[in-house]
């Protein structure tokens, strides 16, 4: 205990360090954190030291159980709904209560009130996105349309509150007493909000980006470097498949005049690259057992504490257990008696922006069509800690908000960017995972998912009866091609969307004759499918390793689905690399470098192990040779976006003397050859670098894999240099702050076994051992144990709590 209590003091130190760092005024008061009865000292005491056999809590109708495995995961048993929401409310709040207040602050954009002036810019364009006027429109969708969920949320919510209630000062999480401030009330607006929060998360647009490429490259040149399809296009819903309904007719108008507007702003954040996922289910005729087996590994930023609590929730009517997101009900990515189910993120265009002409600068009116529309105005107070409130005024149109404006990264008076997206529309995610929880089979899946408006994912599904499925599933728009991609004119109403697509022909599969499904955020249909799809971030080496793994195996087992999941095979390297090699030519050859690192390569096994180092040597050459041929696209000052690397692995294989090769400040004409040369000269000096400062290149020392706190600057609290493999554009996507947030395997038999890990602990305090106490599990690729308990089941049993 006094090592814990020592590191912990350091951590606290260090953190300390760095607050010093800011104005005064956010310096916490130093007395109440080192008060050895109140103070960081009490939070070196694990959760096991802390049990009770029995808590008082109000309004449950019976007693509930709760078990706690040996890795501290609660086995939560009820006689009805309402108690075991509300239980799971309270248990979550144990565990997670600052992790949970945080990221629903991020979402409401309320970050300033914890750390100042510092987080401004960040909660206004938050709020200016929408997320809480989405969680608004959510919480008023339930009240007018499904009270019995309002009612599950309500008792969630009760819960939490129950627990913030009893929490005395000792027992506050760390975080609140460094960042001085208490938690406030939970709600099921707040719910709601980590809903939001996570399409916020998962969603991109690259309207911005596409318009100014679409002025300095045309409309031909634009349509070669970025194609609605790729050459290799292994889809999520297979090929083969026959589209068995009558789409609606969508039409384009004749001519369209797109705004011409110099766009120099600054784009919203995208997602991060190696933000992505996989899932797939494998049918029983391909299994050596003869059951379906699922798996799910959904990747996201690497934190702590971690997106997930796995949690099992049991009443007499069904067990499930899996991931749960601290704020939400249910599980989120699971199995119970009789079906599992995962999701990956679909990558869909539901997010588009709109040029609004204001009648005067009042802003009270916006020209749409032959008409002036009256707006909206949403008064934003954000508070300011050490300060006073900021008011931010947002324009609202039937659009959506209008984010850019010439009081927000603009001083122009006619730029006025309005948002539409899918989140503003109400919805109710929440009953699409309470149902998921308790569907025993398709139908109860397909019924499920008709709920479930955004972010898009795409969701697997195996069942102890033998059948798998996968169905692309959110609110997409109906669109005439091309629409969605550039900035349009909010005044011209053939600029509108004209629909939704209806559930029923969103892409989906059931049974495929090939005997699996899968998803890896690659294309979701090919074109065939009678609707517009386009994004330029889908995948396209994952999904392709994967359904050439799954196309190959037979006798396919527990262990070969595990294995899979943490494949660390690179086919982009695959792919690439030779041809780096044959355009490189006998450059350098007369250094020893350089014959060093290319006998490396050439050797190289294209597995992106930790111990190699030709994945190094592969990642700043190949980064360094795309750097450079898009240098000059990238140097213009609107924002643009390069062509993604598949694009250009295969204008490098296919079109090497391509006119796109050539440098205009450079005398003659360059072609690929060129590019790969600059980018060995870029890979010699760097790695002389690195040799210099570090040594050792291999793989998993060069990408430095740091599971990262929620606050960058509590260091103490991560845990950096993780030692694992993998990548983006791997199966393992395990990159240097993203990767695996989760992974599962379930194999769906008369007993259902089930294997999962997420890179954390269950504890949200630092000061726990079962904050991190997964982190070597995942690193290795094994896993936890994760079959059903009933009560009776005492195994590996760490302690027991009634709440009565």
């Amino acid at each position: 205990m006094k090592y814990v209590s020592f590191f912990l003091v350091l951590a606290i130190a260090v953190s300390l360090a760095v607050v010093v760092s800011l104005p005064i005024g956010q310096i916490p008061p130093l007395a109440p954190l080192l008060d050895p009865n109140h103070g960081f000292w009490q939070n070196s005491i694990s959760e096991d030291q802390l049990a009770e056999e029995e808590i008082d809590l109000e309004n449950l109708s019976a007693p509930v159980e709760i078990v706690y495995d040996k890795n501290l995961i609660p086995h939560i048993f009820a006689q009805n709904d309402l108690d075991l929401y509300r239980a799971q409310g309270y248990v979550t709040a144990q565990h997670r209560l600052w992790q949970m207040e945080f990221q629903t602050m991020a979402a409401a954009g309320r970050i300033s009130e914890i750390v100042g002036p510092v987080a401004l810019e960040l909660d206004r364009m938050t709020r200016r996105k929408g997320l809480a006027y989405g969680a608004e429109l959510g919480l008023k969708y339930l009240q007018e349309h499904d009270p019995e969920t309002l009612a599950l949320v309500e008792a969630y919510s009760d819960g939490v509150n129950q627990y913030i209630s009893q929490l005395d000062k000792a027992r506050l999480p760390v975080e609140y007493k460094i960042l001085n401030y208490r938690p406030e009330a939970w709600s099921a607006y707040k719910s709601l909000l980590l809903l939001k929060y996570m399409s916020d998360m998962l969603v991109g647009d690259r309207d911005l980006e596409f318009s100014n490429l679409r002025k300095i490259l045309g409309e031909a040149k634009l349509d070669k470097l970025f194609p609605d399809f790729p050459k290799e296009n292994d889809p999520v819903i297979e090929a083969e498949r026959i589209w068995d309904f009558t789409p609606i007719p969508v039409t384009k108008p004749d001519s369209l005049a797109y705004p011409n507007d110099e766009l120099v702003i600054e784009p919203l954040p995208q997602p991060t690259e190696g933000t992505g996922s996989n899932n797939w289910a494998v049918a029983g005729k391909k299994t050596k057992n003869g059951n379906p087996i699922l798996a799910n590994d959904p990747h996201l930023s690497l934190n702590l504490p971690s997106l997930w609590y796995s949690m099992q929730l049991t009443t007499p009517e069904h067990s499930v257990k899996g991931a749960t997101l601290p704020g939400a009900l249910g599980v989120i990515s699971g199995f119970n008696q009789d079906i599992a189910w995962g999701v990956t993120n679909a990558t869909k265009d539901t997010r588009d922006w709109y040029k609004i002409t204001f009648q005067d600068e009042s802003r009270k009116a916006y020209k749409y069509g032959n008409e002036w529309r009256p707006t909206d105005f949403r008064i934003e107070e954000i508070k300011v800690k050490g300060e006073d409130p900021f008011i931010d005024t947002v324009v609202y149109t039937h659009h959506g908000p209008v984010v850019y404006d010439r009081t927000f990264r603009s001083n122009r008076q006619d730029v006025n960017f309005a948002l539409k997206w899918t989140v503003h529309m109400g919805s109710n995610e929440q009953r699409t995972f309470l149902m998921m929880n308790k569907a025993k089979n398709h139908n109860d899946y397909n019924e499920a998912l008709n709920h479930y408006v955004a972010p898009a994912q795409n969701f697997v599904f195996a069942s102890r009866t033998g059948d798998i499925a996968m169905r692309i599933q959110g609110k997409f728009p109906l669109k005439w091609p091309g629409q969605g991609k550039f900035f349009m004119d909010g005044a011209d109403p053939l600029m509108e969307w004209q629909g939704y697509i209806p559930n029923e022909q969103n892409p989906s599969t059931l049974n495929p004759e090939r005997g699996f499904v899968s998803s890896a955020n690659q294309h979701p249909v090919d074109k065939s499918y009678p609707y517009y799809v386009f994004d330029n971030s889908y995948e396209h080496y994952r999904n392709r390793r994967l359904n050439r793994r799954l196309r190959e195996m037979e006798q396919i087992t527990v262990d070969d689905m595990k294995a899979l999941q943490f494949d660390d095979y690179n086919l982009q390297a695959a792919e690439a690399l030779p041809i780096l090699i044959s355009l490189l030519g006998t450059h350098k050859s007369d250094s020893p470098e350089a014959e060093k690192y290319l006998k490396e390569l050439k050797s190289w096994d294209f597995f992106a192990d930790p111990n190699q180092k030709g994945q190094t040597l592969y990642s700043v050459w190949s980064s360094e040779t795309f750097e450079s041929i898009w240098r000059e696209l990238l140097a213009n000052e609107p924002p643009v976006l390069r062509p993604n690397t598949y694009q250009t692995i295969d204008l490098l294989t296919n079109s090497p003397t391509d006119s796109l090769f050539d440098v205009k400040g450079i005398e003659g004409i360059e072609t690929a050859d060129y590019h790969v040369r600059v980018g060995f000269d870029s890979l010699l000096v760097a790695m002389a670098k690195w040799e210099n400062e570090e040594g050792d290149y291999s793989w998993a020392n060069y990408k430095k894999t740091t599971i990262q706190h929620l606050v960058p600057n509590f260091k103490s609290f991560s845990a950096p240099n993780v030692y694992t493999g993998g990548g983006s554009g791997i199966l393992n996507a395990t990159g240097s702050r993203h990767g695996a947030s989760w992974r599962m395997v379930v194999e769906m038999g008369s007993e259902i076994k089930a294997f999962g890990v997420y890179p954390g602990g269950q504890s949200g305090n630092p000061g726990s051992k079962f904050y991190d106490n997964f982190i070597p599990i995942w690193a290795n690729g094994e896993y936890l144990n994760f079959d059903l308990r009933t009560p009776e089941n005492q195994e590996e049993m760490l302690f027991k709590t009634i709440l009565k």
